[in-house]
């Protein structure tokens, strides 16, 4: 057993009281989610703390007097593109005549779900999991687990608050490409439909094209400005350190990362997306486990939860084979200050047994990884950069089009549209000239200094 470490820094008097919930990973935008995000008990009230707010609902007679998760999924919501994961159950929050006060879906509050097959973990387990089940312990809220929506516990229809982690992009940004969007078709309708083409027309039609790849970039700026606004003190960085031959690339190197922090152990991922893992309160992770062939080579390390549920596994030839690598996994147990064991498997026990956070740490290629290291789009994907596109092609020829009646118009709408499409184009450009030219390239040398963290592109 490793004895606790004693602690480099002062507790952090921000920190919820735990148990507290940890919203579902995300990356870009969405950082500032999982490091804000929470949801927890204090004073008799349930409170959810978001980057935008803070809610509070009292708990009790007058307030919510039970808790009743809906172990059912959710339907598939399909769209252009690969399907949107259903729910993985629903946590109702009533009140003592079975009222909905708020509601919950469990999956948006695992942080290890994305990596996850849908509804891979299921009922008491899942809660256990999460951290709803101590939560609602604490709270002093009974909970009841139901598997059918007609079970006479569930409160019928949509009512009550969603109490949500809140979203990957901010309000402002989706606000603006709402509005943007909306006046775009409108004028593009008219211009299509109408047999003339006023000059008032072609510059907002040209305004409202221009507003969206604007929007991209300052979201961009508005990701890197907040990046360390909610940063953590951290008290160690444990990089990779891969075996020679195993196709570590220099961002593997460069981006993945585990860090030990006050409260959570965080796993960032080649992509920039964070997972963290609760080292505080009756969920949190409670051991790490070596795990060796029967040979005696070591395979990898579990990162264990109550009832030595496996949160995560990190592979000993990717984490801790190289020449750094004894130094990272001594690093890690003295700072995680936590339980460390080991186990031998059997000549014929496979490892990992099924799906778990951390076992696909390396892309299978550098186009692979370029697409998952790229700035994040929203739920329209493809669609939405193609409109885009299109938006300001379209712009230049209808620019075009009023050229002898109104040049200035033509000539402003001609170069809202062209810049449109180098706004579009240059971070798409960079991020592929960076990837294929520097940072895809194969890993030669471990010793080289670490760069600081950055999703690129």
């Amino acid at each position: 057993m490793t004895p606790p470490p004693d602690p480099a820094l002062p507790p952090d008097p921000a920190l919820p009281p735990e148990p507290a919930l940890r919203p579902a990973a995300s990356r870009g935008p969405g950082l500032e989610r999982c490091r804000v995000s929470r949801l927890f008990a204090e004073d008799g009230e349930l409170v959810l703390r978001t980057r935008r707010r803070t809610r509070r609902l009292p708990v009790g007679d007058a307030g919510i007097a039970r808790a009743v998760f809906v172990d059912v999924p959710g339907a598939d919501m399909e769209r252009m593109g690969p399907p949107i994961p259903g729910s993985w159950g629903e946590l109702q929050l009533q009140d003592r005549d079975g009222g909905p006060i708020a509601r919950l879906d469990v999956e948006q509050w695992l942080p290890e779900s994305p990596v996850l097959p849908k509804r891979f973990v299921q009922g008491e387990h899942l809660l256990g999991r999460s951290g709803v089940a101590p939560l609602l312990k604490a709270a002093g809220i009974p909970l009841h687990v139901v598997r059918d929506r007609n079970d006479p516990l569930v409160a019928p229809g949509g009512g009550g608050v969603r109490l949500g982690p809140g979203g990957d992009f901010p309000f402002w940004y989706w606000a603006l490409r709402a509005a943007a969007g909306i006046t775009w078709f409108a004028v593009f309708t008219f211009l299509v439909f109408s047999d003339t083409a006023p000059a008032w027309a072609v510059l907002l039609l040209a305004s409202t094209a221009f507003a969206a790849p604007l929007a991209r970039i300052a979201l961009r700026v508005w990701t890197a400005l907040r990046r360390d606004r909610h940063a953590p003190a951290v008290r160690e960085r444990v990089a990779p350190a891969p075996a020679p031959g195993r196709g570590a690339t220099v961002r593997f190197r460069r981006d993945t990362e585990l860090r030990v922090q006050d409260a959570d152990l965080v796993l960032r991922d080649l992509g920039g997306q964070e997972y963290w893992l609760p080292l505080k309160g009756p969920h949190a992770v409670r051991s790490l486990a070596r795990v060796n062939a029967h040979t005696g080579a070591p395979l990898g390390v579990e990162v264990r939860g109550p009832g030595e549920q496996v949160r995560a596994v990190l592979p000993w030839d990717l984490w801790f084979a190289g020449e750094s690598g004894a130094e990272g996994w001594s690093r890690l147990r003295r700072a995680a200050g936590l339980t460390v064991s080991e186990r031998r498997l059997g000549p014929k026990t496979l490892w990992p047994k099924g799906p778990v956070l951390g076992l696909r740490m390396l892309p299978e290629s550098a186009g692979a990884a370029r697409r998952v290291s790229r700035f994040p789009g929203t739920i329209a994907g493809v669609s939405s950069t193609a409109v885009m596109a299109f938006a300001s092609v379209f712009s230049v020829v209808q620019g075009l089009g009023i050229s002898g009646e109104h040049p200035e118009a033509s000539l402003t709408a001609v170069l809202m549209g062209a810049l449109g499409l180098v706004l579009q184009a240059t971070p798409y450009a960079v991020h592929q000239l960076t990837s294929r030219f520097r940072l895809d390239r194969p890993l030669r040398s471990l010793g080289s200094q670490r760069t600081s963290s950055e999703v690129s592109g």
